[in-house]
C-alpha cells in the first residue's frame, strides 16, 4: 500500500507541476512576446534552487549536495520542464496560426 501511495503521488505532483509550469508559461509568453524565454528562465532558476538553496555553505561540497538528491526527486522537475517546453510550442503554434495576441 506504502509504496503505491508514493507512487501514485509522484504521479500527481509531475502533473501538476507539468501543468503549473504550462500556465506560467503561457501567461508570461503572452506578456513578453518571448516564446523561449520561461524554459530558458525555468532551467537557470532549477539550477540554482536545486544546488545553493540546500547548500549550507559549511565545508559540505557541492558533490555531496548533488549526491543527497534521488531520481525520484528529479522527475517532477522533468514534468515541468515538459511543462514550460510545451507552452513555447503551444505559442508558437499559435502565433504561426495567425494569432497575433499571442
Amino acid at each position: 500500500m506504502g509504496e503505491a501511495a508514493t507512487l501514485f503521488q509522484i504521479v500527481i505532483a509531475t502533473m501538476l507541476f507539468m501543468v503549473i509550469t504550462f500556465g506560467i508559461g503561457f501567461i508570461v509568453n503572452m506578456l513578453i512576446k518571448t516564446t523561449w524565454f520561461p524554459t530558458y528562465f525555468f532551467i537557470v532558476l532549477i539550477i540554482v534552487l536545486a544546488f545553493w538553496a540546500p547548500w549550507g555553505g559549511d565545508d559540505e561540497k557541492l558533490v555531496d549536495v548533488i549526491s543527497n538528491y534521488t531520481f525520484i526527486d528529479f522527475i517532477p522537475v522533468i514534468g515541468a520542464i515538459a511543462g514550460a517546453i510545451i507552452s513555447g510550442y503551444a505559442i508558437r503554434a499559435l502565433r504561426r496560426g495567425g494569432y497575433k495576441m499571442f
